[in-house]
């Protein structure tokens, strides 16, 4: 059984007991966290699709760990001119791991 879900914009293929990696959540460490906007569960074969979501249906998940990814380094620069610029950024990321999904 797996089900498609939108979690903080971004859509993810999720099963129970998987762990992944979302943006950041509001929530703290060791909360559990409901996700109502289910686009699609498959149970063994029987296909449920939402217009936009399935009713009814929700992914319940529990917050691991907040975390920052690898940091990207952005470098600007124009040839001829003098002109370079240097900017870094670490993503913040929240791991999750899925407990249950309920049709």
């Amino acid at each position: 059984m797996y089900a498609i879900v939108d979690i903080a914009g971004q859509q993810f293929k999720v099963e129970k007991d998987q762990t992944i990696f979302v943006h950041r959540l509001a929530n703290n460490e060791g909360d559990n966290v409901k996700f109502d906007n289910v686009l699609l569960i498959d149970n063994n074969g029987t296909v449920k699709v939402g217009a936009p979501t399935v009713s009814g249906a929700s992914v319940s998940a529990k917050v691991l760990s907040h975390l920052k990814g690898d940091k990207v380094i952005v470098f600007k620069k124009k040839r001829r001119k003098g002109y370079q610029k240097s900017n870094g950024h670490r993503q913040q990321f929240s791991k999750i791991v899925i407990e249950g999904i309920n049709a």
